[in-house]
């Protein structure tokens, strides 16, 4: 999935429209890297309740979703920008991919 779409906004983990539980915008990188992650568009829709807060699958509750977010983002940054993995690292501190 992609990152935030206005036209079909969807959760990036379920894909959920938000009709019954209502999308966030979640920052990939957050903390001191939140305003980055604006900046370079990593972030995504996610239901607020289900995958973002509550769920013990939620973003912000399981390690497991984190660490799949932190991987999308990285891959996605390294995409868009042109970035090797010692540049990503530059920028956001830590290689989140398996492959360096």
């Amino acid at each position: 999935m992609d990152s935030v779409d206005s036209k079909h906004p969807k959760c990036w983990l379920c894909g959920g429209n938000g009709m019954s539980d209502s999308l966030d915008v979640h920052h990939i990188f957050s903390g001191a890297y939140r305003a980055k992650s604006e900046k370079f568009g990593l972030t995504v829709l996610l239901c607020h309740n289900r995958c973002h807060i509550n769920d013990p699958s939620a973003a912000h509750r399981s390690p497991d979703t984190a660490r799949r977010l932190h991987e999308y983002g990285q891959r996605k940054a390294m995409k868009e920008q042109g970035w090797t993995v010692a540049e990503f690292r530059r920028q956001f501190g830590k290689n989140y991919l398996d492959e360096d």
